[in-house]
């Protein structure tokens, strides 16, 4: 007699059986849905007819009966429908038992796709309550209302009976047959079902309530008791209130947040208008002090306008005196002359002298900046010793070395230009030293002292003038490199970093340069790529 040895029926583990037992589940599977193919092909072709079947249920009924009878070849074929309907997402349904949830939602695609989304997305790997979760989530089935046998004293409720040869459709969403349309040929079992026979010759028992047939009058509500007429109604009564409470709830929660985000609305216009009117104040402030600043200078002018009247009434006192040949009228003026006017002259005048250049100091001492400067300061002092003697000579003598015309408004005006000359020399000057100086630098110093180009340009030396003019130029030189183009290396560890060269030859990609420092070596040109070259500046 055979007898197993223990070591080998010990030697099986929970995970070697589990995984096995999965495997052969999932082979079930496998096969099933191969199965299904196959079922399609005999079903389509009508190949059951060699075998003498009259139609396509027999065949189910006698052939497959072992394996469920034509009952289990249509829940495959049901779920064959949801899984082509699904498109890709097919591949997540494993077997006919996840797919018979989602049947009802088969005509329509879109939602069937919906809740097979939603069955993903709770659970990677769905089964079939995540499916009939998320297929009643998408269109909610109502519980079909199932006929109480514990109560007998409650009427037994008949259901209609559907006439024969009346043409019926499967209006239960539920039923994989649902949308299909058939005929009813044979007598009805019992007063709750009908045999239809549909196109296809197949033969299904469907229940009256899952039937549609509007070319059949016979009533479809159910009847009643009075005592349940009026319970029905008390609940769709307190129904109906629920509703109303709902639905003013949802007004009033409506309304609060309305009324919220107005406030805040009202709250944000309110902070921007104050910031506002703070801004208006501020600005009115500035307004009232330059104002204020105005009006100050408006009377400065004023009394600076009677000073020049009343020292130019004094001056035409002092032209209008006598000679001296004349004592007499010498005498008639100076008792018409009063001492105070007198005093108010001497005054004016020391107060203009103490503001001239002593021009001894001048010669003794020339300014060591250059002689531009000294040239200005002669050209003050000239000028205040003409308002003060008012010698029209040393006025014209101010305005020759100056370089202006011959007026007080014009001699002093020419004297501010020049006050900024030192100042705009250095300003240049130091945007010049600078690494890497561009046209656009020294332009945006420059153009800020555009009135006195002439003079700061007579300063600057040749170097400098050189090389703004070389800026100049190279702002104004293409951007590409072409025949003609002054460049110097691009790279900074080459020699030819500082060396100028010219453009003689255009090669394509390539470009043949003439060094300036080669004219005496045997070779004179060599060749480059243009991203090798840069334009040349001088150093």
């Amino acid at each position: 007699m055979l007898t197993l040895d223990r070591e080998e029926t010990t030697a099986l583990d929970y995970s070697n059986l589990n995984i096995s037992i999965k495997e052969i589940f999932t082979a079930i599977d496998r096969f099933e849905w191969q199965a299904v193919d196959e079922i399609l092909q005999m079903r389509e072709q009508q190949l059951y007819l060699q075998a003498g079947y009259k139609n396509f249920e027999e065949y189910c009924q006698r052939e497959l009966y072992t394996w469920g009878g034509y009952r289990r070849i249509n829940q495959l074929l049901g779920a064959k429908k949801v899984i082509d309907a699904v498109g890709e997402l097919g591949g997540h349904i494993k077997n006919e038992r996840q797919a018979r949830p989602l049947l009802r939602l088969v005509k329509e695609p879109e939602k069937l796709k919906q809740a097979v989304a939603i069955a993903l997305k709770d659970n990677p790997s769905p089964g079939e309550s995540d499916f009939a979760a998320a297929a009643n989530i998408v269109v909610p089935q109502l519980p079909r209302k199932k006929q109480s046998t514990q109560e007998p004293m409650v009427p037994k409720i008949q259901e209609p009976v559907v006439p024969q040869k009346a043409i019926v459709t499967v209006s239960q969403q539920s039923h994989p047959r649902y949308g299909d349309s058939g005929v009813i040929e044979a007598d009805a079992p019992n007063n709750y079902q009908q045999i239809v026979t549909f196109v296809d010759g197949e033969r299904l028992l469907i229940n009256n309530a899952d039937l549609d047939a509007p070319s059949v009058p016979f009533p479809r509500e159910r009847t009643y008791p009075a005592e349940y007429s009026e319970a029905i109604a008390a609940i769709e009564e307190r129904h109906k209130q629920e509703l109303e409470r709902l639905s003013q709830e949802m007004r009033i929660g409506l309304q609060t947040e309305a009324t919220a985000k107005a406030e805040e609305q009202v709250q944000e216009q309110i902070q921007s208008l104050q910031q506002l009117f703070k801004q208006q104040k501020e600005e009115n402030i500035q307004l009232q002090q330059r104002l204020s600043e105005m009006e100050g200078l408006r009377k400065l002018e004023a009394e600076n306008q009677q000073l020049r009247q009343r020292i130019q009434d004094l001056e035409n006192a002092v032209e209008q005196r006598p000679s001296l040949r004349d004592a007499a009228r010498t005498q008639q003026w100076g008792n018409t002359m009063t001492q105070q006017a007198t005093k108010v002259l001497n005054k004016q005048v020391k107060l203009a002298l103490e503001k001239t250049i002593d021009l001894r100091s001048l010669a003794q001492e020339p300014p060591k900046e250059n002689a531009q400067e000294c040239l200005r300061l002669m050209g003050m002092a000239l000028k205040n010793l003409s308002e003060a003697m008012n010698n029209t000579q040393a006025l014209e003598a101010a305005a020759i070395i100056l370089g202006s015309e011959p007026t007080p408004s014009a001699i002093a005006y020419r004297a501010e230009q020049l006050e900024m000359l030192p100042q705009a020399i250095s300003d240049i000057r130091r945007v010049l030293s600078k690494p890497g100086c561009t046209w656009q630098d020294y332009w945006d110093v420059a153009q800020e002292y555009e009135v006195i180009k002439q003079d700061y340009w007579a300063e600057l030396t040749n170097e400098e003038t050189e090389l703004i003019t070389a800026l100049q130029n190279a702002s104004l030189q293409p951007h590409t490199i072409g025949i003609g183009s002054i460049v110097a290396h691009a790279d900074p560890y080459r020699t030819l970093y500082v060396e100028r060269g010219e453009v003689v030859q255009d090669l394509g990609e390539e470009v043949v340069v003439a060094w300036d420092c080669w004219k005496e070596q045997s070779k004179k040109t060599d060749r480059y790529f243009r991203d090798e070259l840069r334009f040349w500046q001088p150093q």
